[in-house]
């Protein structure tokens, strides 16, 4: 009996090995016939993956001068295929866009974005097409935007009071990374659960000082399961404390939660905790970090620094706080920050998409399970497309006219970035105010270091410091309480 059991194990493990190296064939005689994008000589189990230098952009953009604008590698046994031309581009997210609108799978993924489940994270399908409703006409539409224009806006005067402090007799040298950082992380979470967690007029000092540990420590990459579990805690202790208040507030919580009564199954607590979680990792550092690349450009560009400001002041003034709804009005100001985000998107190769079947892009053929990574970086930087491609050039834009497959600082097709409004107006209302209401000044007469570093987003490798001035508007604002600013 036991010699036939043994027999019998054999025989499945040997059919198992023979399976296997039959399938290992099929699959290398199928892909010799397969017209692939050009790539490096690869490593056996590596792929490419020893060729990846950090940042990542930038060796693709090296890779592509030898391999083409549409090229291939593999991550281990993945196959990657990067594409960096405005005709590629087009392809991809008109006759591909619905092949290429799903996601990897990833770790992240999986432990953080409650298994994919997401709407930046969902496989493109009906839950996704769900959350994209939701998020079009309970979050990110004109009215629900309109209706947080004053979270913006205290939150900007926090801002400009807190650089006054010390700038109202002269120049003083101040810190604004953490600053746009404060900033960005309050107007999410007072739109979501309408509390602040950085600075004064805390309503809960411990839930603050936890929420800023969970942050500031950057574990998501390094512990993701430890992460999950306390940023799903946390979420879901938001939820559960306004579900218990006796009156409803003027929150996306309490709003989705009234939608929750209605609607159980399209509004259950987990498809609000990832509602919250896109917006705080999409919405917060993306803004932020442009921010600071926006400011880095006019301190090292004073000229068009002064351009901002001449315009500023021929609008709006010294009498008024400039509005959201003077933006249109500031067409230079608009055109600086399209510079900014050409030079320096905060997400220089797009959110990684995925094949959900064969496909062609530039007659090359893309299997189906391919990530597909768009170098946003490389075109925005293509000297066959922009003049003097590498200067900060803000006259540039000044027709307001832009291909989109030149410009795609906030992604192309149906899984383009839903928040591009919100992020718009908290930019632009903030450098905006910065430029009326203070002179600005490098703190030494070297040039700011414009060096990019490591990140999900594109940050700057030296935090930015800066000298600035108050302008006359800000003894206005500062005649004002504390308890309206």
């Amino acid at each position: 009996m036991a010699h036939m059991l043994m027999l019998l194990l054999y025989s499945s493990l040997s059919l198992l090995i023979l399976l296997f190296a039959f399938k290992l064939f099929l699959q290398t005689i199928t892909r010799r016939k397969l017209h692939l994008p050009p790539s490096p000589p690869s490593l056996p189990i590596l792929g490419h993956l020893h060729l990846i230098k950090k940042p990542i952009h930038r060796t693709f953009h090296r890779l592509s001068q030898k391999y083409g604008q549409v090229f291939s590698v593999k991550f281990g046994s993945r196959l990657v295929v990067i594409v960096s031309s405005p005709s590629a581009v087009e392809e991809c997210f008109t006759k591909n866009d619905i092949v290429l609108a799903n996601r990897p799978r990833s770790l992240v993924g999986e432990h953080l974005a409650y298994n994919h489940t997401t709407m930046a994270t969902s496989p493109y399908g009906d839950h996704w097409r769900n959350l994209r409703r939701i998020g079009a006409l309970e979050i990110f539409s004109t009215n629900r935007l309109n209706m947080f224009l004053g979270i913006r806006k205290d939150e900007v005067k926090h801002l400009l009071w807190k650089l006054s402090r010390n700038s109202c007799q002269g120049f003083a040298k101040v810190e604004l990374k953490s600053m746009f950082s404060e900033l960005t992380f309050n107007i999410i979470m007072r739109m979501v659960a309408g509390k602040r967690y950085y600075g004064e007029d805390l309503k809960d000092e411990e839930e603050a000082r936890k929420f800023r540990r969970w942050i500031d420590h950057g574990g998501m990459e390094k512990k993701v399961k430890g992460v999950s579990k306390r940023m799903d805690a946390f979420l879901q202790g938001l939820i559960d404390k306004q579900r218990s208040k006796d009156e409803e507030e003027n929150t996306m919580i309490d709003h989705m939660l009234s939608l929750q009564k209605s609607q159980p199954e399209y509004y259950s607590d987990q498809i609000i905790k990832g509602f919250i979680l896109v917006l705080l990792l999409a919405g917060t550092d993306t803004s932020a970090v442009t921010l600071e690349w926006a400011m880095a450009n006019l301190l090292n560009h004073p000229d068009e620094l002064q351009k901002a400001r001449v315009e500023m002041d021929h609008q709006i003034g010294q009498e008024k706080l400039m509005d959201e709804s003077d933006v249109s009005e500031l067409h230079y100001l608009q055109s600086v920050i399209s510079e900014t985000l050409r030079l320096y998107p905060a997400a220089p190769l797009l959110v990684p998409h995925m094949a959900s079947d064969d496909c062609t892009i530039e007659g090359y053929d893309i299997p189906r399970d391919t990530m597909l990574l768009v170098n946003a970086w490389a075109i925005h930087r293509d000297p066959k497309l922009w003049d003097d491609a590498t200067s900060f050039k803000p006259e540039r834009f000044e027709n307001g006219e832009s291909d989109a497959h030149k410009l795609m600082h906030f992604g192309l097709g149906r899984r383009a970035c839903p928040g591009a409004g919100l992020a718009q107006r908290t930019v632009s209302l903030t450098l905006g105010s910065l430029i009326q209401c203070f002179e600005w000044e490098r703190v030494t007469k070297e040039e700011v270091d414009m060096t990019e570093g490591i990140g999900v987003t594109m940050p700057k490798v030296v935090p930015l410091e800066a000298m600035c001035k108050a302008r006359p508007i800000m003894h206005k604002v500062l005649s004002e309480s504390l308890h309206d600013v």
